[in-house]
This record gives structure tokens, sequence and C-alpha cells, in this order.
């Protein structure tokens, strides 16, 4: 299953939030998602983990949950929805 975790402090790293979901079971990939030209934290990252009740364990314990000053917005990963091109001329 595929997790959100939102309103991260920009200083969390892929590792730290590895190792918070972590705590619930196993994690394969935890992914921050970067401004492209600043390369800083844009606050949110996803995370994946194989054994769905240990996902939802996640997801409940830690949605809410206050970790460096702030609260986190914990879910279920929804799929991406299409983008329409921007025309910047």
């Amino acid at each position: 299953m595929d997790i959100y975790v939102g309103n991260l402090p920009y200083s969390t790293d892929e590792e730290e939030l590895s190792e918070l979901a972590g705590q619930f079971g196993e994690v394969t990939r935890a992914v921050l998602i970067q401004d492209r030209e600043t390369r800083r934290s844009r606050g949110f990252g996803f995370i994946t983990m194989p054994n769905d009740n240990e996902a939802r364990k996640a997801i409940e314990e830690l949605n809410e949950k206050e970790h460096g000053g702030r609260t986190l917005v914990v879910n279920e990963a929804r799929p991406r929805e299409p983008r329409t091109p921007r025309n910047d001329y």
C-alpha cells in the first residue's frame, strides 16, 4: 500500500521518513518530493509498505501525530490525476 505523508518538517530526509513508518512494519520505499529548481523538500512524501495491515496501522498511528514540531497528515495515497499541459509562452 502506498501512503501519503504530508506536513513534514523540511529537514526530514528519506531515511527518517522510512524509520517513521518502519515502527509499524516493513517499508520497501520512502520518497520525499522535492522542488525541481531548488531541490528543497516540498514537505511531503510517500511510503510503500507491502503489508496492508501494517500500512493501515501506520496511517492510524501517524495521522495527526506531531513530528518535528508539525502535525502530520497521513493517509492512503490516491492515484495521481492526469495533468493538463501548461501553455507558458
